[in-house]
């Protein structure tokens, strides 16, 4: 009878595990090749990063927040014109890509003027996934990374 029981809860904690795990049909979100070239006006900078999904439902981004800046607006580039945009959709399984030309953010009123070798923390923000923090490396204005982007 013990053994029965002992069995009976093994297979109950097991299952109560198995529904905490990720199943994939939610977002995982994370962040990869970020980086601000260092700003050459003092009140405005530009800043690059790839966000990562590697679960199984789209999110959105839904606004970025710095410290740093008295505000960040996300930005696309359509046709060679910047537009800026309430929200950009972060494919399940897939990638959305800030890039020099395409997707950026946009640091407006900076606190301080951003140099080489210090970093710049963000805060993303997503429709239904809990924010994410980044630290951002304050690159060369010519920097272009070799991979990520």
């Amino acid at each position: 009878m013990r053994r029965l029981a002992l069995a009976a809860v093994a297979v109950a904690g097991t299952l109560a595990l198995a529904g905490c795990g990720s199943d994939g049909s939610s977002a995982a979100l994370s962040v990869v090749s970020a980086y601000m070239p260092q700003p050459v006006s003092d009140s405005m900078a530009a800043g690059f990063l790839t966000i990562v999904n590697d679960g199984g439902t789209k999110d959105e981004l839904t606004s970025v927040t710095s410290a740093e800046a008295g505000a960040v607006t996300v930005h696309r580039t359509v046709g060679g014109a910047m537009e800026q945009v309430d929200r950009l959709t972060v494919p399940a399984h897939g990638q959305l890509v800030f890039k020099s030309g395409g997707n950026h953010l946009m640091f407006e009123k900076l606190k301080r003027q951003p140099k080489q070798g210090q970093t710049v923390s963000v805060e993303l923000h997503f429709a239904t996934s809990d924010p994410v923090r980044v630290t951002m490396p304050v690159e060369p204005a010519t920097y272009t990374p070799k991979t990520g982007h």
